[in-house]
């Protein structure tokens, strides 16, 4: 069960908050992480690009020094299998509460999270952009949409830095043909979306100080552009689930590993030790 007390009162949404999350589809938090927890948080980041695995177990993934590129986005699933620090972010209480109240929910569990590093410039050309995507087309596994991601910012976070970018009332348009989390020419993404009549395609940057959190709906659209900037951009995304979500085999979303996980338990609840619980209302 979770400690109640560990939830961070003030930094919970108000219902004003709530309402705008269900126009809108997002939701940024006030700071949850001091800078003492940002930098060993980011210590413990970096042991994982040199593959020191805490725990002895490897994560889903990961960019290792020496063996990828330098300058690409470093991507790594389900960080907090390999890091006691990096689980107490993806399982942090206070997150968790606050998700639980956006998404009207009695219990929120982690699905898994996703330790992001977007490298600066330097000398290389690469971009690094995130393209269009919503969350949900790679979660089809999942039999509901019932499902909401916590951005964490390790650093600072504006344009110049590539931060998150959101499509107001996009959580509304239903799955659409647009998503691919890789893609470099967002623009051609974007005319190429099939959106509903009488909505428009407008974008929001979630300028974030270091500790702050985002929140988006598993429908949500997003995407970010590059770091222009010298130093990285440091997050993690924190991929939650209602305590309702129930698995259900779709060829779309069998190849993730959490489907793997399910295989065989058509229908079933994501429960148990492999989905951890940050929030259960006291009953």
């Amino acid at each position: 069960m979770v400690n109640h007390h560990d939830v961070r009162v003030n930094c919970l949404p108000s219902e004003r908050d709530v309402a705008f999350f269900d126009e809108n589809g997002y939701w940024m938090s006030p700071v949850i992480f001091s800078a003492e927890e940002l930098a060993q948080i980011k210590e413990h980041q970096d042991k994982m690009y040199t593959g020191e695995y805490e725990t002895g177990r490897e994560p889903v993934c990961n960019w290792l020094e020496g063996q990828n590129n330098p300058k690409a986005l470093r991507k790594t699933d389900n960080s907090h299998w390999s890091d006691r620090t990096l689980r107490q972010v993806a399982t942090d209480p206070t997150i968790g509460a606050i998700a639980a109240k956006l998404m009207h929910a009695n219990a929120i569990r982690l699905f898994h999270d996703q330790l992001l590093y977007k490298p600066g410039r330097g000398n290389g050309k690469e971009t690094a952009n995130v393209g269009w995507h919503q969350d949900y087309s790679y979660w089809q596994c999942c039999k509901e949409p019932s499902l909401i991601t916590a951005w964490v910012a390790f650093t600072d976070v504006d344009l110049s830095n590539g931060c998150m970018q959101m499509v107001p009332r996009s959580h509304k348009w239903g799955l659409l043909n647009v998503s691919d989390f890789f893609e470099q020419n967002m623009e051609k993404q974007q005319e190429t979306m099939d959106i509903p009549e009488n909505e428009s395609f407008t974008t929001v940057p979630m300028v974030m100080k270091a500790g702050q959190v985002s929140f988006h709906h598993a429908l949500t659209i997003h995407g970010s552009g590059p770091n222009i900037t010298e130093g990285a951009r440091r997050s993690m995304a924190v991929h939650l689930m209602t305590g309702e979500t129930r698995y259900t085999y779709n060829p779309r979303g069998d190849g993730h590993f959490n489907a793997q996980m399910m295989a065989g338990k058509d229908g079933e609840l994501f429960a148990g030790e492999a989905w951890p619980v940050l929030y259960e209302a006291k009953i």
